[in-house]
């Protein structure tokens, strides 16, 4: 019998969505109410994890894209402050594949930073390489609501919003993607229209990634990806990375009863769907994301065993937990290389 404690300690894991808090940060290092914090990964095993700075959308215009500009920087620079040794923990900033292997090595935590919402570019595509040059390793294209780069799943009413402004992805938008690529900047498609989704996934040279989202046919959720974007994953190399959002992982009952074999569920149903390489996992914690049996990063050892318990092997835990968004990290960095 596989001995999942053991498994879990053994594997690479990461978490690919957690939000950091602002504008008021507590300690990382220290114990706070906040679903991650250092010790909490520490405790339960969380080796690395993608650190957002998440832009609310506000509307589009310049002052309000300055505005979200200024936000990300202050906030990728608090995500970079994390790097220190204290209490016992060393915690390192990470922004290759190799950089997070090395820290799993090292007995260090891995800090990758990353931006949420487009909005925080306004319409200068030159921020982009400067929030690479910060340590971001993706963008994800938009938050609730149409920003200047794409159409959203959810469309804000209280903006102005009609269901769709630009029919997917905009001529900036398109730009956007092609930069990103050119920078080794993963495109995150979580929070996307369906046919945003669909076109960047298509125009993309590197793989795509939806750092937070489950699947539609479990849980019809404007958040989720249905068959033929799961399908459209699978076809261009591209990850969906199943998270812990209650409202997406079970549509109906009290969303307080929602646990890791809901989750689980979610993953079992992805890999059969378009095959094991193309799912991992991530918790969105602290920005709604926690379920019984995975209520904050302490807790992360769960999930490995009901992994177990479900009958995936070594291996395939590995690559759901960080294997394959590793991959998709070389192959973003393999087409900068080359651009």
């Amino acid at each position: 019998m596989i001995d999942s404690a053991a498994l879990h300690r053994a594997t690479l894991t990461l978490d690919s969505h957690i939000d950091i808090p602002w504008p008021h940060s507590p300690d990382p290092f220290g114990r706070t109410d906040r679903h991650v914090d250092l010790p909490k990964m520490r405790a339960g095993g969380l080796d690395a994890g993608c650190f957002v700075a998440f832009v609310p959308q506000g509307p589009r215009t310049p002052a309000s894209c300055a505005e979200a500009t200024e936000r990300a920087l202050a906030m990728l620079e608090t995500i970079r402050a994390m790097a220190a040794t204290r209490n016992g923990i060393t915690a390192r900033i990470c922004s290759t594949a190799n950089d997070i292997e090395q820290a799993k090595h090292d007995h260090a935590l891995a800090v990758v930073p990353a931006i949420e919402n487009g909005h925080a570019m306004g319409e200068d595509l030159s921020l982009l390489a400067r929030f690479k040059a910060l340590g971001a390793i993706y963008i994800t294209i938009t938050h609730n609501g149409h920003n200047l780069l794409a159409d959203s799943a959810n469309p804000r009413r209280d903006l102005g919003d009609q269901e769709t402004l630009h029919g997917g992805l905009s001529g900036l938008g398109r730009e956007a993607v092609a930069e990103m690529n050119r920078l080794g900047l993963l495109v995150d498609v979580s929070h996307l229209s369906r046919q945003s989704m669909l076109q960047a996934a298509g125009l993309s040279r590197a793989p795509v990634v939806a750092t937070h989202s489950c699947a539609t046919s479990l849980c019809d959720h404007p958040r989720n990806l249905d068959d033929m974007q799961l399908d459209a994953l699978r076809d261009t190399e591209g990850l969906v990375q199943i998270t812990a959002m209650p409202p997406f992982l079970r549509q109906k009952g009290r969303f307080d009863t929602v646990n890791v074999n809901d989750f689980v569920d979610h993953i079992d149903y992805v890999v059969k769907r378009i095959g094991l390489a193309h799912c991992g996992i991530s918790s969105d914690f602290d920005g709604g994301g926690a379920i019984t049996g995975w209520k904050d990063a302490s807790e992360s050892e769960n999930l490995t065993a009901e992994l177990v318990r479900r009958g995936y092997g070594h291996a395939e835990i590995a690559a759901l937990w960080g294997g394959n968004f590793l991959r998709v990290m070389r192959a973003a960095e393999t087409v900068a290389a080359h651009a």
